[in-house]
């Protein structure tokens, strides 16, 4: 690949979000989500301490997406034929994504159910 200037890699970096972005389904729900959450949270005055926890979360989960599809196209350039390994390593990386998934709502519930509440 040879050297790249700072600004090329900041380049790719985003082509490689951006991809992530339009070719990726689930990519396209968790940043509704994460919307929808934000104007959530802006609507119920979360504290500073809340916002820095929900932005955390969220970034996790668009972090976890991203390798899980980085993986996912790893795989598919290794082999084009099914493999029991090749399915698995795609499972286990859609594990993580859920796991970060399933953390984002229980942080969602913590932090906003108190509001709702009152």
């Amino acid at each position: 690949m040879g050297k790249r200037s700072l600004k090329q890699r900041f380049s790719d970096a985003f082509s490689g979000l951006l991809y992530t972005i339009v070719s990726q389904r689930n990519m396209k729900i968790h940043l509704l989500v994460a919307i929808v959450v934000v104007f959530f949270a802006l609507f119920l005055g979360v504290s500073k301490i809340e916002w820095g926890i929900l932005i955390l979360t969220i970034f996790i989960v668009l972090i976890a997406e991203t390798i899980n599809t980085s993986l996912e196209k790893t795989v598919d350039l290794i082999t084009n034929k099914y493999h029991p390994l090749a399915g698995l390593v795609k499972n286990i990386a859609a594990g993580a994504v859920l796991l970060a998934a399933i953390n984002a709502v229980i942080i969602g519930f913590i932090i906003f159910i108190p509001y709702i509440l009152k």
